[in-house]
């Protein structure tokens, strides 16, 4: 069975591509919220999935060796299409997942909870979600603090794209490789700040080629 396939998907892909994240190397920083949550949910797996086109990718995993998976049989996938989480109480009794070679087979899994990782307008990139083999619920205390984790990985999402586009700009400006400070074409040394404030009038709107593609 295909996953389902939010209506906002080209629009999903295109800010999935924005964060430069998939297919990155291990961060201690995600690291963290993954062992985190299956601490705290008592899991013995713990994951931050990012759902490309045709995949399900780990930027952080607990408890299992793979990388990533076919979409298709995502359990994230469903997890995207929701606002706040989605739990399985026991996958081999829902119609959905009964079949799922994930389920029937390794890593046997039989309980799921995700919460999407939002991010603006809406966006979901992907999931924090933890996983048993056996079926269960998770306490009200744990749904809540799965859903502070989750805000916390989608800090990090946005700090980590907020520091790659500085890297960015910092390779077309002379800087101080101490203070952080850049030097203007009249030669005066001012904050990275006040350059660009007084270099251009800054609205936060959409540029031309993202108003066309969103038109599509």
């Amino acid at each position: 069975m295909a996953a389902p396939v939010p209506r906002n998907e080209a629009e999903r892909l295109r800010a999935l591509k924005l964060y430069r994240i998939v297919d990155t190397g291990s961060e201690k920083a995600f690291d963290d919220l993954t062992q985190l949550a299956a601490a705290i949910c008592e899991t013995p797996i713990s994951l931050i999935t990012l759902i490309d086109q045709s995949r399900q990718w780990f930027k952080s995993r607990v408890g299992i060796d793979v990388q990533e998976t076919e979409r298709d049989i995502a359990f994230c996938a469903h997890a995207i299409m929701q606002e706040g989480p989605f739990v399985v109480e026991d996958a081999a009794r829902d119609v959905r997942f009964a079949q799922n070679p994930f389920v029937v087979g390794e890593p046997n899994v039989r309980f799921y909870a995700g919460v999407p990782l939002t991010v603006a307008d809406g966006i979901a990139l992907g999931t924090l979600c933890v996983i048993d083999r056996e079926p269960r619920q998770l306490t009200e205390r744990q749904v809540t603090a799965l859903n502070v984790l989750c805000q916390a990985v989608v800090t990090q999402l946005e700090l980590r794209r907020a520091m790659a586009d500085f890297s960015a700009i910092e390779q077309l400006l002379p800087m101080c490789a101490w203070c952080r400070n850049v030097r203007s074409p009249e030669n005066q040394w001012t904050s990275l700040e006040e350059y660009v404030a007084r270099a251009v009038n800054v609205t936060h709107g959409l540029c031309p080629a993202c108003a066309r593609s969103l038109e599509t």
